[in-house]
């Protein structure tokens, strides 16, 4: 690998130290390195999106400096153009970020002589549908889901499969999950942890109010439908969607969410030859 480009969450590194190692390694080694930042906006509660344009063109790798989150911000703004990314994590063990502080030079060594592996991770597409009409659609990484408003009764869910009324029931609200999100919300609201590897959607319930609290696995090729009924009291209410826990938008009782899984995967610099399940075991302990 040649041609290098940073993406720093100036949140993470502020003064653009590590932003500045980086690149100057690289090119001390003769090769190409341009970066920019992104940054976690404390208002609007976002980070704020990186126009893929910005990148040049014969990038052959995103070095992203943050951690989990900074990585799917980036994944999702810079999915069309299909340049593999490597997470270089500035805080605690993450992941998606595989790499430590005091493991990027070596790290960096090991792209510039081509030894590591590319990994495809599948992404979800959801659209959002009110009268037959489309609202928005959006792309995830890790997760979508649809939680009460604040201070809200408990929502009806009503799910479909590919047509087929899989189960409705009243809960805080409803999360699908990719592999690669399995360890995220899911896995907080009891959902089961999942190679990444694997092809599939995790549909976990937020706080149901029934006996059954379990998660339903569905095969990535089949289209999941949600759609948000009544209130507890029988009454219109509001949820909240969210993809990947950031970009957001507000639906109201009959609104449809069709997930299913995006065309295009994101594309995972590894370096290491450690399993998913080493990283987890480590977390765990």
């Amino acid at each position: 690998m040649n041609n290098f480009f940073i993406i720093t969450n100036i949140s993470k590194d502020p003064d653009f130290k590590m932003t500045y190692q980086i690149a100057d390694y690289l090119k001390t080694k003769g090769k190409k390195c341009g970066y920019t930042s992104c940054m976690f906006d404390s208002d609007s509660l976002e980070y704020k999106y990186i126009n893929p344009r910005e990148i040049p063109k014969d990038v052959e790798g995103l070095i992203v400096l943050g951690g989990d989150g900074t990585l799917l911000q980036v994944s999702r703004d810079t999915l069309p153009r299909q340049i593999p990314l490597v997470g270089m994590n500035m805080g605690n063990l993450g992941y998606l970020a595989e790499i430590s502080r005091e493991a990027v030079f070596d790290a960096l060594d090991a792209m510039i002589n081509d030894n590591y592996k590319i990994e495809s991770r599948m992404m979800l597409q959801g659209t959002i549908y009110r009268d037959g009409k489309e609202l928005l659609s959006d792309l995830a990484l890790n997760d979508i889901f649809m939680n009460k408003a604040v201070n809200k009764k408990m929502i009806q869910v009503n799910n479909y499969i590919d047509g087929a009324h899989l189960n409705s029931y009243f809960a805080d609200g409803i999360i699908v999950s990719s592999p690669t999100g399995s360890t995220g919300y899911s896995l907080s609201a009891g959902g089961p942890i999942v190679s990444p590897n694997a092809s599939l959607f995790v549909i976990t319930p937020i706080a149901p109010h029934t006996l059954i609290n379990r998660s339903v696995i569905v095969p990535s090729d089949e289209t999941i439908w949600v759609e948000l009924g009544k209130n507890k009291y029988g009454f219109d209410c509001e949820a909240e969607v969210f993809f990947d826990g950031n970009s957001t938008t507000v639906i109201r009782s009959g609104d449809r969410i069709e997930i299913t899984r995006s065309k295009i995967d994101v594309k995972m610099i590894k370096i290491y030859e450690s399993s998913f399940m080493d990283v987890l075991s480590k977390k765990m302990n």
